[in-house]
């Protein structure tokens, strides 16, 4: 916990020495912007908040009445604040004397007040009328020493700038990282640390993508092959003199298409998948947690060999038999279709040709719909068509390929110029990966039967994100970073959809967070909107199926863990985090350190740094940061960073007050005034590098892994730096992305 102010009576001095065993705070970016508003709509703003009615949970940030301050003053006032937008910390005692109303270099509680209710709305941040009482009086019991009922101005600077000075690139949370490894039992200290060379890119990229290389290496190897096996065989037949290159191509994109249609399903076997990771000399040679990547890949084979095939039968074979010399027909290929040389239309009309025609337009249907921009329901796509998208349309539309697998088969049956049985192979590649699919879709089917679960708690946070504490199934046992599909038979019995645990292993009960992203989880958002309001009398019925691994699984795997998360994307990260500060207390109720640690189980260390523009977005995990913080509070193996970036950067004089107030509640009541938790709230977006820097200097020789959930543009980010440093220090950055 931070240090307690223990006197009034210290001035600037004392006030610097303080802050400098307080809590550091970030300095995460250096650019700032005016604020897009006019200074009166600004003003008109604050009034409106302020003029709010206090209801539960509500904020507001400050009672109209209250306001001693004409509108003008605080018109010149905030457009001065504007003017300055990027200005340095220095020019706050310009800032004060446009703000101090009496203009005689007297700061009043009436002017703190109201510069507090100026600086909280510009930088969009809600406070309560008690709120900024305290930290009125905690700034004035703070500098006005002789009890003169006002602060100088220069007293104010004095402030700033022993806050200020402080500012180092990243705060430990609490005093949970203070020592950053003081009495760790997981801490490197106890274990030898093999110093390594810089590695080069080729070496980090072979590290990273050599899983992934020779599965995809070893598919595009076996398409190749088969597709050459079947155009060599066809182009030695007799139909060859009829179709030309046209019947190989064609047979030979048939043969990938076997295989592929074969591949697609096993990336969706959940069970299996999840069964096989924890096979570690398996989860060495196979990349699972790319297992949607593969299935999306092998669909873009299944494109091209549809393309192939149906595409030369359709534009070249079937012309070419139909217009073909009757002499050559008879010699060749006339047996096959009963001595009848057919026209174009009758080929069309054929069980073979009609029903490949019909795979061909669900399939097409099928692909269309899974798409990003109609899974997701995007707002680019139009009105009309926003009707029939999102992930309902794409769930139901998937089923369409029972469909396509059951016409495949038919089509194999009357394949065009085959009559051998031993060549219509197509059952042969698809029956044990069909089997299997259709084995887990019975077993998830029956297990998520037994597995309906209680609700024990439900909580509404703004944002529209919904917290499920559910009561945990006997013999439900999973390890941190696994996800459960949830289904809620009061909205469809056929829908499950994936959610991540932010419960721990140890816990006796489950929870998810749900954010309102789609047509799903908004039904499921305003049922229990409507259960929380009748006091959880009537819950909706709900079943889960699970647990399934996931890339945040393999944080084991790593001396030191990355967590990054933006806005919900911290879901995976809560039950890692649980994980990681309970083990370290068993490791030390055991005194087990050195004896974990000779054995490299778990990680050591992990951070995590969260990002949100939304202030309200604190409370989603608020309990959980917490039980966290004060869990791993002795063992020092959780650092938590939260970042807001609707705040300015610190150094910028408008958020150069939330700092002095953020620096002194923190080092009083060890409570940090943004997030309301004890980890300490950086504004505006981190300085990667840095934090890269950072860790690479503290952690020289390890092995870090960097989890990340969240948009693609910052994993770019991430995977940049991750190689930058593991090529240019003797650390090791590895780089995962749970998919968003």
């Amino acid at each position: 916990m931070g240090r307690h102010l223990k006197s009034q009576k210290a001035h600037d001095h004392s006030l610097i020495a303080l802050f400098n065993s307080t809590p550091s705070s970030s300095s995460s970016s250096s650019s700032s912007s005016s604020l897009s508003s006019s200074s009166s709509s600004w003003y008109a703003e604050s009034i409106r908040l302020s003029s709010n009615p206090v209801q539960t949970g509500s904020k507001v940030s400050h009672e109209a009445e209250q306001a001693e301050v004409t509108e003008n003053d605080s018109i010149q006032c905030m457009g001065f604040m504007n003017d300055i937008g990027g200005g340095s910390i220095m020019e706050w005692k310009d800032v004060e004397n446009r703000c101090n109303r009496n203009m005689d270099g007297k700061i009043t509680e009436t002017d703190i007040k109201q510069t507090i209710l100026l600086t909280a709305s510009t930088n969009k941040l809600s406070l309560t009328h008690e709120e900024v009482e305290d930290y009125t009086a905690l700034i004035m019991k703070s500098v006005d020493i002789k009890n003169n009922g006002y602060i100088e101005i220069s007293q104010m600077e004095s402030l700033m700038k022993a806050t200020l000075s402080s500012k180092t690139l990243l705060s430990p949370t609490k005093q949970v990282s203070a020592a950053l490894g003081k009495n760790n039992v997981h801490n490197n200290e106890f274990c030898e640390v093999v110093e390594e060379e810089p590695m080069s890119k080729a070496e980090v990229m072979f590290r990273n993508y050599w899983r992934r290389c020779w599965i995809v290496l070893l598919w595009v190897v076996a398409c190749i092959g088969l597709f050459t096996w079947k155009f060599v065989q066809y182009k030695n037949r007799s139909g060859f003199e009829v179709m030309g290159y046209c019947l190989p191509t064609a047979k030979g994109a048939a043969e990938t298409l076997k295989l592929n249609m074969a591949l697609i399903l096993l990336p969706v076997c959940r069970n299996t998948i999840t069964w096989l990771r924890n096979h570690r000399s398996i989860g060495y040679l196979i990349p699972f947690n790319d297992s949607i990547n593969f299935h999306k890949v092998i669909a873009g084979g299944i494109v091209v060999g549809v393309i192939l095939h149906g595409g030369t039968h359709l534009a070249c074979d079937f012309p070419r038999i139909s217009e073909s010399d009757r002499s050559i027909f008879r010699q060749t290929i006339a047996a096959d279709f009963g001595y009848h040389q057919p026209t174009y239309v009758e080929i069309l009309l054929t069980p073979e040709v009609g029903s490949g025609i019909v795979m061909v337009v669900l399939m097409g249907i099928a692909f269309s719909l899974a798409s990003k921009w109609p899974r997701r329901g995007s707002p680019v796509l139009p009105v009309s068509l926003r009707r029939v998208t999102g992930y309902d349309t794409f769930w139901y539309s998937h089923h369409l390929f029972v469909l396509v697998y059951a016409l495949l088969i038919f089509h194999s049956v009357f394949l065009f110029l085959t009559k051998n049985w031993l060549e219509k192979s197509t059952w042969m590649y698809i029956i044990f990966p069909v089997l299997l699919y259709t084995g887990e879709r019975i077993f998830r089917a029956v297990r998520s039967g037994s597995y309906e679960v209680d609700i024990l708690k439900a909580s509404l946070y703004s944002g529209k994100v919904l917290h499920l504490k559910m009561q945990k199934p006997e013999g439900f046992n999973y390890r941190s970073g696994m996800y459960i599909f949830l289904q809620c038979p009061q909205l469809s019995p056929f829908q499950w959809h994936p959610f991540s645990l932010t419960s721990g292993p140890q816990d006796d009960y489950l929870s998810v967070h749900i954010r309102t992203l789609g047509d799903w989880s908004y039904h499921i958002y305003s049922l229990f909107q409507e259960a929380v309001l009748s006091g959880l009398q009537e819950c909706p019925k709900l079943y889960i199926d699970g647990p399934y691994g996931s890339a945040a699984q393999d944080h084991v795997k790593y001396d030191i863990l990355v967590l990054v998360g933006l806005g919900i994307g911290a879901t995976p990260f809560i039950s890692i985090l649980k994980d990681v500060a309970k083990g370290a207390q068993i490791a030390q109720r055991d005194n087990s350190g050195l004896r974990e640690c000779s054995l490299t189980k778990g990680p050591s260390k992990a951070y995590l740094y969260w990002i949100t523009r939304d202030q309200n977005s604190f409370d989603w995990f608020r309990d959980a940061m917490k039980e966290i913080s004060n869990s791993a509070e002795k063992q020092s193996v959780v650092e938590m960073h939260n970042f807001l970036t609707s705040v300015y950067p610190e150094g910028d004089v408008r958020s150069a007050l939330l700092s002095v107030i953020q620096s002194l509640h923190h080092a009083k009541n060890g409570i940090d005034i943004v997030s309301r938790t004890p980890i300490h709230t950086h504004f505006a977006r981190p300085n990667w590098f840095n934090i890269f820097s950072r860790l690479a200097r503290k952690h020289g020789g390890a092995k870090i892994g960097v989890f990340y959930c969240g948009p693609s543009n910052l994993a770019r980010e991430l995977m940049k730096l991750c190689t930058k440093f593991s090529t240019t220090t003797t650390t090791r950055f590895s780089f995962h992305k749970e998919n968003y």
